[in-house]
């Protein structure tokens, strides 16, 4: 499902009203008239009242089109107008005056005695809509409006938004001073970026998508787009009952460090439940014997290290090399340590091996001020870093990356012609040609020590099954997420470890590739976004 901005959303409008030919009053009608169907499904018991805040443009006037609809079908309805009837104009103002026409009450709010007078009928509401602000605002809320929703938002109403809640950046997610958090979202053409991006998620509720006749050839275009259960199904990749455990790859992961050994286990071990036939864990050799008892299933092998601290050193290459003639992916990074020797290691396979690449970790850490190494790169490298790292990788601070992650991860991505995975609620993947994927799944339980070293391995390990690169981050991102939902929905949020995601993977795998995900609810023209 593709996603947009605010002035993504506009240009679409407009492309529609003047290219098309569909008159703006029809896209105001259209988009009204399924809010309150989304209306009646989610709240089939309201009886009313139901209170409609209008603001004085376009979302004010979708907000009348609602309350129209409602008066028709015998609620109970009034209109709280915050501003002034003569500031209102154009569709929002057609659609004003055939509320005046049908008799349905409309209040007028100028200022902020006039809405305190009005305050306790509204807390004796059914439902609140909130259409106050739409998807323009860039600036915080003040005044008068800031005060209708702040009192509006401490009211044990629930709250219904025409669009976007009042006070939310369509943009970033973030609020601009002020926010009414609804249950219910009805969105317009495609949904948000910050209706997916937190904290715009959480202040959504439950959200749905409405078709307002938008032309479908001109979404196509978009670079942005929310992973959805039915494309990630169709990337999950074929066992043909003939096949043997060559069909299927062999994964190498170059991982691990005194202290962490952990990583490298779960990495490994996760690139096998990701469907790779032969998984192999390289590590520094006197860590061998570790790795041989943790490891069952997955093969090891020890490699030359700095015996002092017991790293990975510079004579490992030309074994590894050799070692890595015939396999079809590494991931490399996980607890893999940052000791010079180790840093050039790193450094040389990045720069030089035919092989896709999962970096991740001290992987990523070790890149840092040499990423002129991924522009060298003679086969697809796809960077999974959390902010910390990336901020590291780009010597930036971590605030200002994560202020900015969907630009960072893009520009990145572009300018070191690699595949981003920056981790983090709603991971975002980015492509060098300016795709943009942000992930739907996962869940606070994934706030857990090794986590992202089960998703280096689970991409690893669907590289080696011959999986596109840019399929292989999307889809292995959006499996880990799915995995601890899954543990979520058993055990709740917390106290789940890496190591119980390995355990669900093959079940997540096995739903998603039988269709067995849910999916959105409703109709092409309503759909449900995000729960």
């Amino acid at each position: 499902m593709k996603l947009v901005t605010a002035a993504d959303m506009r240009e679409l409008d407009r492309r529609t009203i003047e290219e098309v030919g569909v008159p703006s009053l029809v896209l105001m009608e259209n988009a009204g008239r399924s809010t309150y169907l989304v209306l009646r499904r989610e709240f089939p018991d309201l009886r009313g009242p139901v209170a409609v805040l209008a603001g004085r443009g376009n979302n004010g006037g979708d907000g009348c089109v609602v309350a129209r609809y409602a008066a028709n079908a015998g609620l109970p309805v009034w209109v709280l107008l915050v501003a002034r009837r003569e500031q209102v104009s154009g569709d929002a103002r057609v659609n004003l005056e055939i509320l005046d026409r049908l008799g349905v009450e409309v209040v007028e709010v100028p200022e902020a005695e006039v809405f305190r007078e009005h305050l306790p009928r509204l807390r004796e509401a059914g439902l609140i809509v909130d259409a106050l602000l739409g998807t323009g605002l860039n600036a915080p809320v003040r005044g008068l409006l800031a005060e209708v929703i702040e009192a509006a938002g401490r009211l044990p109403v629930p709250v219904l938004a025409v669009d976007i809640p009042s006070g939310l950046c369509a943009d970033t997610g973030q609020v601009l001073g002020v926010a009414l958090r609804a249950e219910v979202t009805v969105t317009y053409g495609l949904p948000k970026l910050g209706q997916i991006l937190p904290p715009g998620r959480e202040l959504c509720g439950r959200l749905f998508r409405v078709d307002i006749s938008i032309p479908p050839h001109l979404l196509r275009p978009l670079p942005t787009e929310l992973a959805e259960a039915q494309e990630m199904a169709g990337l999950v990749p074929a066992r043909p009952f003939a096949a043997h455990k060559g069909t299927f790859g062999h994964a190498v992961v170059l991982a691990g460090s005194v202290g962490k050994t952990g990583a490298a286990a779960l990495a490994g071990e996760a690139a096998l439940r990701a469907g790779a036939g032969l998984v192999t864990v390289a590590v520094p050799e006197s860590l061998n014997d570790i790795l041989e008892v943790k490891l069952t299933e997955v093969m090891s092998l020890p490699l030359p290290e700095v015996p002092e601290v017991r790293a990975l050193s510079r004579r490992a290459l030309p074994p590894l090399w050799e070692f890595l003639r015939d396999k079809t992916a590494l991931a490399l990074g996980p607890g893999l340590g940052t000791h010079p020797e180790t840093r050039e290691l790193v450094q040389e396979l990045v720069r030089t091996l035919p092989l896709p690449l999962v970096i991740d970790a001290d992987g990523v850490n070790c890149l840092a001020g040499a990423g002129e190494c991924l522009l060298q790169a003679p086969a697809s490298r796809i960077l999974t870093p959390h902010p910390g790292e990336l901020a590291r990788f780009l010597g930036a601070a971590t605030a200002d990356l994560q202020a900015r992650r969907l630009e960072v991860a893009r520009e990145t991505a572009r300018n070191y012609q690699c595949l981003v995975v920056l981790k983090g609620a709603q991971t975002v993947v980015a492509a060098p040609d300016g795709r943009l994927s942000i992930n739907p799944t996962g869940n606070p339980g994934l706030a857990s020590g090794g986590t992202g070293d089960v998703l280096t391995g689970l991409i690893g390990g669907l590289l080696a099954q011959r999986l596109a690169p840019w399929d292989a981050a999307r889809l292995g991102v959006y499996l880990h997420g799915l995995a601890a939902d899954y543990l979520a929905a058993d055990l709740g949020p917390r106290g789940f470890a890496a190591g119980d995601l390995l355990r669900v993977l093959p079940r997540a795998l096995a739903d998603l590739a039988a269709g067995r995900i849910p999916p959105p609810e409703g109709d092409p023209c309503i759909q449900r976004v995000i729960s």
